[in-house]
């Protein structure tokens, strides 16, 4: 496998998805580790987790994707420490001129304040209310919000304003927050996408190396379920000639557990996750990575990825014709919705500040 060297001498990886820092590509230079001769033996460590702090601007980000029913999502965090090989969100760390590689799951950004800033966005008489989905980029639920709690602050925001959230995660720290997460979806205020790959724990733990065990995902399907809570299992990404296979056996699975309804997304390989994915095929299952990368390419027109609108989420062409079809055959067998039902919105409104004149009707 060819990668940029980025270990100094005697640092070692352990639990990581990726194992090199590829330049993003807004850098105009590129980093290089060597040892300068002043490293020890007894110097020799683990590449740890770093976590930075950033006072946000904003809480809510917009989009105007077609693909997405959504159109506003928060990120209380930068950066993912699942460390997920497949992570489509890989290339956002580029934008701080950090590699979407190491970097993406050891050098992690925390947002202290988010909840105040998203806060006085809502307060503002212009905002029109509408769901918003939290951890469609970077799950908020990932190990660092057990010390940071920004995830539960949020949520005490929604929850108070009683907005609408939709989560999607496949972090045990949800489980926290069943208290907030399901009085929200008594009021139908609230649903949850648990994200399954693959029911085979050792592929799992090379493809998502601090993740929960699938299992464990699967348990969180049924605490949430048994709370009231909506929850939809997301078989994605669906990886060719590697876990697709099991497609109808992760929605059986996730139906058992206590879920709603299920759905599927073919592999995306934007920007650098392309090269990140191939290398680490490449290593961990050589004897399948030509076979798999042919299979994305006949998703994607021939490319690694297709980041057209209407295309970049489904593919197109037999194989993921094939796909849409087993998944809709699989979900009326097991009684499986594809979506979960809408969130309510008309219930939205904006809670007394402290010191406000309350009326008297």
């Amino acid at each position: 496998m060819t990668v940029n060297p980025s270990l100094l001498p005697g640092q070692r990886l352990r639990a990581r998805g990726a194992d090199s820092n590829r330049t993003g590509r807004y850098e105009g230079t590129a980093r290089e580790a060597f040892d300068d001769g002043w490293d020890l033996p007894e110097e020799d460590r683990l590449v740890a987790t770093e976590v930075r702090l950033e006072r946000p601007r904003s809480a809510l980000t917009f989009n105007r994707s077609p693909d997405v029913p959504f159109d506003r999502s928060i990120n209380p965090y930068r950066g993912c420490e699942h460390g997920c090989i497949y992570c489509f969100a890989r290339p956002s760390h580029a934008f701080l001129n950090l590699s979407p590689g190491l970097d993406f799951e050891t050098r992690l950004i925390a947002r202290p304040g988010i909840a105040e800033v998203l806060e006085g966005e809502l307060r503002r008489p212009s905002y029109k209310v509408a769901p918003v989905a939290i951890g469609t980029n970077t799950d908020p639920y990932q190990p660092i919000e057990r010390d940071h709690g920004l995830m539960r602050q949020v949520l005490q925001v929604l929850a108070a304003f009683r907005h609408p959230v939709w989560i999607t995660t496949r972090g045990t720290t949800i489980e926290r927050d069943i208290d907030l997460i399901g009085g929200m979806a008594a009021e139908g205020l609230a649903s949850v996408s648990i994200s399954v790959t693959t029911l085979d724990e050792g592929l799992a733990r090379k493809m998502e190396p601090r993740a929960p065990a699938p299992k464990r995902r699967l348990q969180m399907i049924r605490r949430l379920a048994e709370a009231g809570v909506p929850v939809r299992v997301q078989v994605s990404p669906l990886i060719p000639a590697l876990t697709d296979h099991e497609l109808e056996a992760v929605m059986e699975a996730g139906r058992d557990a206590g879920a709603r309804a299920a759905n599927t997304i073919p592999l995306r390989l934007p920007l650098e996750v392309s090269a990140l994915f191939r290398d680490w095929l490449a290593t961990t299952v050589p004897d399948r990575a030509e076979r798999v990368m042919g299979r994305v390419r006949e998703l994607h027109g021939g490319r690694d990825y297709d980041p057209e609108f209407g295309k970049r989420m489904r593919g197109e062409g037999p194989w993921a014709d094939l796909i849409h079809l087993r998944a809709t055959v699989a979900r009326k067998r097991l009684g499986l919705a594809e979506g979960l039902p809408a969130l309510r919105t008309d219930l939205f409104a904006a809670p007394p500040k402290a010191g406000d004149q309350l009326s008297l009707f």
